[in-house]
């Protein structure tokens, strides 16, 4: 108690007195506001307070079914705890709808009350911790608009519970709570009865999310719509192909952003005699030729079909399914010249014969492809089909940043278990669809909800069996489905959808018929009942939902997360992380603001137990996984990638094939690329340059190597001026250090034998830096060798935009011991002898493991902590007194001039990898020498104390890392 009020005075004294205080805080106010560049909002605030809670009130004049979405998980894990809040909202202008109400009533641990007061429109939160209360008051209504994306001022404050603000507010909030009215169905239904909205929403900030509608029914309505910001910047880079003088172009555009209006702008600006727009299905044509027509205007009879029913030939556009043209009868008809422009709709499908034939028949002015999916997991390779022209790119994470799908809301939810078993992918089709497991969906699915009037449903399932039985199962208890599979017509699918689109039917059940080349808009939720199989038909399936609807503000996505092996994928697809490293994926399963716009990720606490237990228990670097990598960028750049590729591709991380092969040559070897041999030594060479270097942790290196490259000798001074003008340190010690690792006298002998033995780069006595005489040979001699030394040095670069290079260590980035000693120019890697941490040159680098193993023996298992994100509760090695000489260095770090660097990583899985947090001194009122047991239960003194951060930790890192504490034990 005594730290805290400590803490918080100087919290408070910083805050509000003098914001140069040096005494560390951790509870200074602070302004929320969501600025969506630097991926902060106030929704993260809002949920990091409600997940560390006892309690919570919330006294708010205005939510949405948006806004409350974005919290349902968490009030859901709440509830799981015994926590309970309260809520006080109001009738004010009507807002509020009926159906967010009966939305709050679900929430069984919250209780919510009306209030009638007159121009009531507070915005505040409070939250009930140990012996504190928290507060974030400001302009934040519960809506999804106002937490993520407005132009919004909330203040968060600090109170011990005797604090006289928060007395204020409870007051306040206790003194309307009391004359207010319970939330109730019968008051539900009054109201509803009597409720007109009577101001347009946007009165009050909140702008509710309509589709972009095209509406045309004249050639100068037509001429008078225009694409939107993406499209147009679409077209730039279509029309830059064909200026080029290429003919073919690919537009690679997630689903719902518009591709066919994109195609009809494209040919409303080319203008061309006559167009062929194929697509793979009849139900597709009508919708097709109809928004063409709005966009490019004109008489009826240009518009033509050309499909089993109709053979509309003569049509200067024409709109064929593929079916019917690539028929030879059909075919023949036309001149291989008739079409100046050709366009494929869902062009990934062009591997078949059907397609090649028309393809290889016609010669039009350009050929233009467009699909979602270009990743295929057969053979065929769509990028060589269009000479790898891409014109155009566009995925989730940029469209939902556009406002150009429907937001969503994505939750990760727990499946049931059986005799403590969690549905998994060899649960018998016994179980899946047994009462039990159909009744706990059914909760999941009516909890979560949808947005809209009625429900409107896709359902995906592993099974066809499962699709059925499911759908017999939920019309017996007031549910009206259908299962869908791939037995049924395409006339009983188009039959079925119109069903479900006019409200006859509540949910379609299926197993993957509609992973894609399917449109019904007004789907309001998607559940997923079925293993996560890979990235691409996540995203296929969760794209059923993401057009833009009238009837719809979001889409409800309700994933049932059971024990599968491939759980790891969903955070992967979601982010549109590639890198394969295992703790990005743990970081966006923990904090997921990468999501743009309104929309949000959320898992429930259990689910969120089994993506970290499938992580860890996957191999994200195996060869099968890098392999078909290296063969999808291939497919797409049209020749042997090099790790810069990976890298601009937003592929797999350069770094990790690294890790498992010494170097890219042995990489390429390994899958049987066809490459010049190497000598042992070009080997060695850029082992070294790929295992030191390639992650650009340090400019300096890079900057050097790129200079001999171009010259056959540097001069001192010039590299001195290309560091000085990349802005990097340039004091002795550093220099020194550069010189150590190209000379190999940092290396351990391991290392040395591996790189080569001898030294990479010299110093000259004329003060001038040239490489060995074999390197340069090579360089001369050997375009492999010098293609490889070149990609090394760009990759590098590259990766070094991460780091800053004015501080030898860049804030919450990842280094390793090695790194450390590197960096902070330490004459030789003493890394195997590290350990926890190691006083010398003075500096002196602290690692920290935060969540350690059980079984690690009692006299290594500290007990390390974050007391908050300013202040680290840390032990020295046991076995230590406060007369100890290591421990009296550390005590002093400040007199001595020492400096204090804290490395954290979550737990043992994240490899050799530590967050670097900054510096931190240790406040010597808390040293004090305590014991701890070792295995035999012998006593071991030990020292421990506070070290206080330079810099308060960001608050994401620190929840995720003060995370790590058994989770995997919860539950």
């Amino acid at each position: 108690m005594v730290n805290f009020i400590q803490n918080l005075e100087a919290s408070l004294y910083k805050g509000f007195i003098d914001q140069n205080y040096s005494e560390y805080g951790s509870y200074k106010p602070k302004l929320l506001v969501n600025n969506p560049k630097k991926n902060e909002n106030v929704l993260t605030s809002l949920l990091e307070e409600l997940d560390n809670c006892n309690s919570f009130m919330f006294s708010v004049a205005f939510i949405t079914e948006s806004g409350l979405a974005t919290l349902k998980s968490h009030f859901l894990d709440l509830k799981q705890k015994g926590i309970k809040g309260r809520i006080l909202t109001s009738t004010f202008l009507n807002f509020n709808q009926p159906k967010v109400f009966k939305e709050l009533l679900k929430i069984t641990n919250v209780e919510v009350k009306l209030t009638n007061l007159e121009g009531f429109h507070s915005k505040g939160y409070i939250f009930n911790n140990k012996n504190h209360y928290s507060l974030i008051v400001g302009s934040s209504n519960l809506t999804a608009h106002a937490l993520k994306v407005n132009y919004e001022w909330n203040v968060k404050l600090t109170s011990h519970e005797n604090g006289e603000i928060v007395h204020h507010f409870k007051n306040q909030f206790e003194e309307v709570w009391e004359n207010a009215q319970t939330l109730t169905e019968e008051w539900i239904a009054h109201y509803e009865k009597n409720h007109t909205q009577i101001v347009n929403s946007s009165v009050i900030g909140q702008v509710t999310e309509f589709p972009t509608s095209y509406k045309s029914n004249s050639i100068k309505e037509a001429l008078e719509i225009v694409p939107n910001k993406m499209q147009q910047a679409a077209l730039q880079e279509i029309q830059a192909v064909r200026e080029a003088g290429k003919n073919k172009g690919l537009i690679i555009s997630a689903t719902g952003t518009g591709k066919t209006y994109l195609s009809a702008f494209d040919v409303r600006r080319l203008n061309p005699e006559r167009m062929l727009f194929i697509v793979h299905r009849e139900q597709i044509l009508q919708k097709a030729k109809s928004n063409f027509n709005r966009v490019l205007g004109g008489i009826d009879k240009d518009f033509g079909i050309l499909s089993g029913s109709n053979k509309q030939i003569d049509s200067k556009y024409l709109f064929a399914t593929i079916q019917t043209i690539s028929k030879e009868e059909t075919l023949h008809q036309f001149d291989p010249e008739a079409f100046d422009y050709i366009l494929i709709d869902e062009v990934h499908k062009a591997g078949a014969k059907s397609y090649h034939k028309v393809i290889d028949y016609f010669n039009p002015k350009f050929l233009m492809g467009m699909t979602a999916t270009p990743e295929r997991t057969d053979d065929f390779n769509i990028y060589e089909l269009f000479d790898y022209n891409i014109a155009y790119e566009i995925r989730l994470q940029e469209a939902l940043e556009e406002d150009m799908l429907c937001p969503f809301h994505y939750f990760g939810v727990t499946d049931i278990e059986y005799n403590g078993e969690t549905i998994d992918d060899t649960t018998l089709l016994t179980k899946l669809v047994a009462e039990e497991r159909v009744n706990h969906m059914i909760e999941k699915i009516q909890y979560y909800g949808f947005s809209g009037k009625k429900v409107k449903g896709l359902i995906f399932c592993s099974r066809k069996e499962e699709a059925e039985q499911l759908s017999n199962v939920m019309n017996t208890k007031g549910y009206s489905t259908f299962a869908l599979t791939s037995k049924h017509s395409q006339k009983e699918r188009e039959l079925q959808v119109n069903r479900l689109e006019s409200g006859i039917l509540d949910y379609i059940i299926t197993v993957d018929i509609f992973n894609e080349g399917i449109d019904i808009p007004s789907v309001n939720q998607v559940v997923m009942l079925r293993q996560t199989q890979s990235s691409i038909i996540f995203i296929q399936q969760l794209g059923r939902g993401l057009r833009k609807h009238d009837s719809k503000d979001f889409v409800t996505i309700i994933d049932f997360i059971g024990n599968y092996r491939n759980n790891y994928l969903i955070p992967i697809a979601l982010s549109g992380d590639k890198s394969q490293n295992k703790d990005n994926i743990r970081r966006h399963t923990k904090d997921t603001s990468y999501i743009k716009g309104i929309s949000t990720v959320n898992f429930e606490e259990v689910a969120k137990k089994y993506i970290f237990k499938a992580i860890n228990n996957s191999n994200l670097t195996e060869m099968k996984i890098l392999k078909e990598a290296f063969a999808e960028l291939k497919n797409r750049i049209g020749r042997m990638p090099y790790l810069y590729d990976f890298i601009t591709n937003q592929s797999i991380d350069p770094t990790v094939i690294i890790d498992k092969h010494s170097n890219y040559q042995q990489f390429l070897l390994k899958v049987k690329a066809e490459v010049p041999v190497l000598t042992d030594y070009e080997n060695k060479v850029l082992t070294m340059f790929s295992k030191e270097l390639l992650n650009g942790k340090r400019r300096h290196e890079i900057i050097l190597l790129d200079l001999l490259l171009k010259q056959e000798q540097v001069e001192y001074g010039e590299y001195l001026n290309q560091l000085k003008a990349s802005d990097c340190l340039i004091d002795d010690a550093t220099m020194v250090s550069v010189q150590y690792i190209f000379d190999l006298s940092f290396f351990t002998q391991t290392y040395k034998i591996k790189y080569g033995e001898k030294a990479i780069i010299a110093l000259n006595e004329d003060n001038s830096f040239i490489l060995n005489e074999e390197i340069r040979e090579s360089l001369d001699l050997n375009h492999h060798f010098k293609n490889m030394y070149i990609d090394i040095v760009k990759s590098a670069k590259e990766k070094n935009k991460l780091y800053q290079s004015h501080e030898p260590l860049s804030l919450y980035e990842k280094y390793t011991r090695k790194d450390a000693c590197k960096l902070l120019n330490w004459n030789n890697d003493e890394s195997s002898t590290m350990y926890g941490y190691k006083t010398k040159h003075q500096t002196c680098p602290i690692f920290i493991t935060y969540d350690k193993k059980d079984d690690l023996e009692s006299s290594v298992a500290y007990g390390d902590e974050f007391l908050n994100q300013d202040v680290l509760k840390w032990f020295t090695r046991s076995n230590r007194t406060l007369g100890s000489k290591e421990v009296k260095k550390i005590i002093e770090a400040k007199e001595n001039n020492i400096e204090i660097h804290i490395f954290v990583k979550k737990d043992d899985d994240e490899g050799k990898d530590f967050y670097y947090l900054g510096k931190a001194l240790p406040d010597k009122n808390t040293v004090q020498q305590t014991v701890m047991k070792d295995e035999n239960k012998k006593e071991l003194p030990v020292v421990q104390m506070n070290m206080v951060m330079e810099q308060s930790i960001d608050s994401k890192i620190y929840h995720y890392i003060k995370s790590a504490k058994n989770e995997l034990n919860k539950h």
